[in-house]
């Protein structure tokens, strides 16, 4: 293994001006600096990541809490898009990732004592229940953290426009004639809330009556449910003409449904996903829906935690708001 002693003997200078060197010293010429650097790249070293560790405090490791409680995990291609540009991010800037959790292993502990024990710098909150005592804990802690769709008082976090997405949806819809619209959501989160708020209020705007029956409850992220609520729907005496579905992925439920009554899309019944998942978009008919911009929110998660460990001293919370855009698809009929 190539040691700073061989790369001090390579460049002719001493273990102390390599090191300084290596760890970006101002007393070090440019061109000492230079030539140190292209002799130890070229000799294959690689630094002690435990000796670097100890030296300046840092351990170059982010964790990533993500919590789904449909089981979906990160196979989900939403999750995945995040977590993918979390990961290349923070890897471009030189920081491994570590997945945390509760009761790791034999051992039990929640999520802030799992981020001790693998000396994470900073922590990605990607997805959680943020009412969890042990989410919150973590959150409001010592630990730099960066939340995804959720905020904490004097944390920074990532949010996708929720609002201005549906709000974009039921213009969509509007536009093609509808006026009796179903929404189907989530579970009664932050997300939810203000996607079901900027629904009811773009309906309002426009002049659309939403009957109290036409919302209906389900699970993000699972088809199931989904199709229960669309069979309630579709069992009451005036049916919408369109229904907007949590996310690409339920609307799969929501479509069985829609078969095993014999009715097509989009010409029997409209439909409208979120997400913007590529599934939605190699079905057929291609959805509509609304892309949330999952890469970026992750890439600004990374940047915006890298910066608050390296510069703590001058770090101020950010909230960062991600816009999507509206993916028209084929199954919103024209009925105007």
């Amino acid at each position: 293994m190539v040691t700073i002693t061989d790369i001090s003997k390579a460049c002719g200078v001493s273990r102390a001006t390599v090191s300084k060197a290596l760890n970006g010293a101002s007393d070090v010429s440019a061109e000492t600096t230079r030539k140190i650097k292209e002799t130890a790249a070229a000799l294959g070293y690689l630094p002690n990541a435990a000796a670097r560790s100890l030296k300046i405090g840092r351990s170059y490791n982010i964790g990533v809490l993500f919590s789904d409680a449909t089981g979906g995990g990160i196979s989900h291609e939403y999750f995945s898009r995040i977590l993918e540009s979390v990961k290349a991010e923070a890897e471009r800037e030189g920081y491994d990732i570590t997945f945390i959790a509760k009761d790791f292993g034999k051992q039990s502990m929640d999520y802030y004592e799992h981020a001790k024990y693998r000396s994470c710098d900073g922590v990605v909150i990607a997805s959680a229940d943020f009412m969890d005592p042990s989410v919150i804990r973590l959150a409001t802690s010592d630990i730099p953290t960066v939340t995804l769709d959720y905020s904490f008082d004097s944390r920074s976090s990532i949010l996708s426009d929720n609002v201005r997405g549906m709000d974009t949806l039921v213009r969509f819809v509007h536009s093609k004639g509808h006026r009796r619209i179903a929404f189907i959501h989530g579970e009664m989160t932050s997300v939810t809330q203000k996607r079901l708020a900027s629904f009811r209020k773009t309906c309002a705007e426009l002049g659309i009556d939403v009957p109290p029956e036409y919302i209906r409850p389900a699970i993000y992220h699972d088809p199931r449910s989904s199709g229960l609520a669309t069979r309630a729907l579709l069992e009451l005496e005036e049916i919408p003409t369109c229904i907007f579905f949590p996310d690409d992925l339920s609307y799969l439920g929501g479509m069985s449904e829609l078969e095993r009554h014999g009715m097509v899309i989009p010409k029997d019944m409209s439909v409208v996903g979120y997400d913007g998942i590529p599934l939605s978009q190699v079905l057929r008919p291609r959805l509509s829906t609304y892309r949330q911009g999952a890469e970026q929110m992750g890439t600004e998660a990374a940047r915006i935690l890298i910066e608050q460990i390296e510069a703590p001293e001058v770090w101020i919370p950010q909230q960062i708001t991600v816009e999507g855009s509206l993916l028209e698809g084929d199954t919103v009929a024209d009925i105007g």
